[in-house]
């Protein structure tokens, strides 16, 4: 499968992984449309892409600017295809010694946020009946790593947001992908935040000798294009850690048929296409 023709919305666009996956899809032919706060190097990713790109930066963590900015990418070419939430930040600090505003922010930003943008594009995707949406979540979003309690918390709770929402939306015509990055070459790890919020400022040597960026972005729509679920892009270690926590195919099928075969109307939650209270 290609992605040629289709329009593809990258939050945290301005470098790393997110950069690398708008390069990836403009060279197989997407319209790429390019998120994130700092615009100089939005506007150089986008170079880097070439073929047509829409630099389209805001706040994931504004909730004023969500509105606008769907409605900007959705009207730029005709919809948008594919939505990949990959903004934010990771952690680097004990629990015992991080102060709550460092919770606030890490679960704001990469659970929160991602959350946000999906419902507000969502049922646009629904009323056309096709989609794709896809989460970067971590191998720490299916192992809880030491260091990491808030980045695990958001990670892993947008697992269990794409897969729910996956059983919802699957029968609708929608893809919802979960990915799962180990160590990549990016600057995750000197942004990361330390016990009273402030940046890291250094790398980790995991990090510096991790996947090559663009490498692991074409493992990444490599799998997308398969329809896979759960997609782990990591080696050694990071990579059986992840398998042993991989969600079965068989379970996420059952899931999916449940809502397929009337689920939420046996509830007595979803009446004629609007919820009941």
């Amino acid at each position: 499968m290609s992605f040629s023709g289709q329009t593809a919305w990258i939050t945290g666009a301005s470098s790393g992984i997110g950069a690398a996956l708008a390069r990836g899809l403009a060279k197989d032919g997407a319209r790429v449309i390019l998120s994130g706060r700092n615009v100089a190097a939005l506007e150089e990713a986008a170079a880097q892409c070439g073929g047509e790109t829409l630099v389209l930066p805001f706040e994931t963590t504004d909730h004023a600017a969500i509105a606008p900015a769907v409605e900007q990418a959705w009207s730029w070419s005709g919809g948008v295809d594919i939505l990949i939430n990959n903004a934010g930040i990771s952690q680097r600090s004990l629990a015992v010694d991080s102060d709550f505003s460092v919770y606030e922010r890490i679960i704001g930003v990469d659970l929160l946020a991602p959350i946000e943008l999906t419902q507000a594009i969502l049922p646009r995707m629904v009323a056309r009946g096709s989609g794709r949406i896809a989460m970067i979540s971590s191998i720490a979003g299916k192992v809880g790593v030491p260091m990491r309690t808030a980045y695990c918390a958001a990670k892993f709770g947008l697992a269990g947001y794409a897969d729910a929402l996956r059983a919802e939306v699957a029968h609708l015509g929608l893809k919802v992908h979960n990915i799962y990055p180990g160590s990549i070459r990016t600057g995750v790890s000197r942004n990361a935040l330390t016990s009273d919020g402030s940046a890291r400022g250094v790398s980790d040597k995991a990090i510096e000798n991790g996947l090559d960026p663009d490498a692991a972005a074409q493992d990444m729509l490599a799998a997308m294009a398969r329809e896979e679920r759960e997609i782990i892009v990591a080696v050694g270690m990071e990579q059986q850690m992840g398998e042993l926590r991989r969600m079965p195919d068989a379970l996420l099928d059952q899931v999916a048929a449940m809502m397929a075969a009337g689920y939420a109307e046996k509830m007595g939650n979803y009446i004629d296409g609007s919820l009941s209270l």
